[in-house]
């Protein structure tokens, strides 16, 4: 077929298959090698698993990843920073998985894994406003670009509590900004590695999905946060509308989940680094749902999300202010179906309740 992304796209579909293949016959190899060295993770009272279980699936994911590129040599000055960062973030993950290491450790690794690719020129440089006009972040654009950066590496890293719930959603992120990137046709360089990074993820879900045979552990939980973080920039940075909105949408059930970390930790005078078992996955398996279907919901959320974010890349100003209320909407009904910042935190669901029995 005709070369329209630097490789051709039966090519790259080649080296999708490749990398599917590789991670699968990877992950039990990383598995061994994980148990052999102690990289295991120990069953405590905030977690879900009750069983001793192999983590570092992620260096699988990552060794797949590494010889997509090597196949498919995506043509872009950022290849190397985004190789360079993921290559740290991995090793920060990997000690993290093996030895603990203390938060302040994990946040310095991440640190200069987006200094990495901050100094290879992938940067956040000014905001499209819907209604017009663009906000020019100036000198506020690396320490912007950090932020966001470090954010969604923390971000898929705080969803990554049951089999199968982080790569399953990164995959469903990474099929939307593929998606996306196709319809836009602005960045090829996105549907490159997006496409290597899924196919590497894809192949690891094999083993992760429940009952998961091995974790992906901090190497790739930190990995897919970073590599989604980083692709997006360069994915949605040119776009003329909805610039930010975009891949906030796409993100929308790991950000969404740590907001409400957040708040809840704020409402409840705890430390923000304090860590619960009210995560969006905790809440729905106390409202009674197995551990599989907790799983699923949390993909179909990603979904509806990713399909909105589709959506209102083609809608015009007022479907795109419509979607974007349907989305909000429909977020603060599950906050407040689900418990995600209290039991008692209703206001909506009150009101509706209330307007109901005021019209019988």
């Amino acid at each position: 077929m005709t070369d329209i992304w630097g490789v051709s796209s039966n090519m790259l579909i080649l080296t999708a298959i490749i990398c599917f293949l590789a991670s699968v016959a990877l992950t039990p190899i990383v598995k061994k090698f994980a148990i052999k060295i102690g990289a295991v993770d120990q069953p405590n009272q905030r977690k879900v698993h009750e069983k001793i279980m192999p983590r570092l699936g992620g260096l699988a994911i990552f060794i797949s990843m590494l010889l997509g590129f090597a196949i498919a040599q995506p043509h872009s000055e950022y290849t190397w920073p985004l190789l360079i960062g993921a290559t740290i973030i991995v090793l920060t993950g990997v000690f993290d998985d093996r030895f603990e290491i203390s938060p302040k450790v994990k946040l310095l690794g991440q640190i200069l894994a987006a200094a990495v690719v901050i100094y290879g020129g992938v940067q956040v440089p000014l905001i499209n406003l819907p209604f017009g006009g663009t906000i020019d972040l100036g000198y506020f654009s690396i320490p912007f670009t950090l932020l966001w950066i470090v954010g969604i590496t923390n971000a898929i890293n705080l969803i990554d509590g049951l089999d199968g719930l982080a790569a399953g959603v990164s995959s469903i992120v990474l099929i939307t900004i593929v998606t996306m990137a196709l319809i836009m046709g602005n960045s090829m360089f996105v549907v490159i590695v997006a496409s290597i990074l899924l196919a590497s993820t894809l192949g690891f879900l094999v083993y992760n999905f429940h009952p998961a045979k091995i974790f992906m552990g901090d190497t790739g939980a930190l990995l897919l946060g970073f590599m989604i973080s980083v692709i997006s920039i360069l994915g949605f940075k040119n776009i003329t509308v909805f610039s930010l909105v975009l891949p906030v949408l796409i993100l929308g059930v790991p950000i969404s989940d740590t907001l409400f970390a957040i708040i809840r930790r704020i409402v409840n005078k705890q430390p923000l680094s304090a860590p619960d078992k009210s995560h969006l996955h905790h809440c729905l398996l106390r409202l009674g749902f197995s551990h599989r279907k907790t799983v699923l919901i949390i993909y179909s959320m990603s979904a509806f999300f990713g399909v909105a974010a589709v959506m209102l890349s083609k809608s015009t100003l007022w479907g795109a202010a419509l979607i974007i209320t349907i989305v909000l909407l429909a977020v603060q009904f599950i906050v407040e179906r689900v418990g995600l910042i209290h039991e008692n935190y209703r206001p909506m669901l009150n009101l509706v309740r209330k307007f109901a029995n005021s019209k019988r």
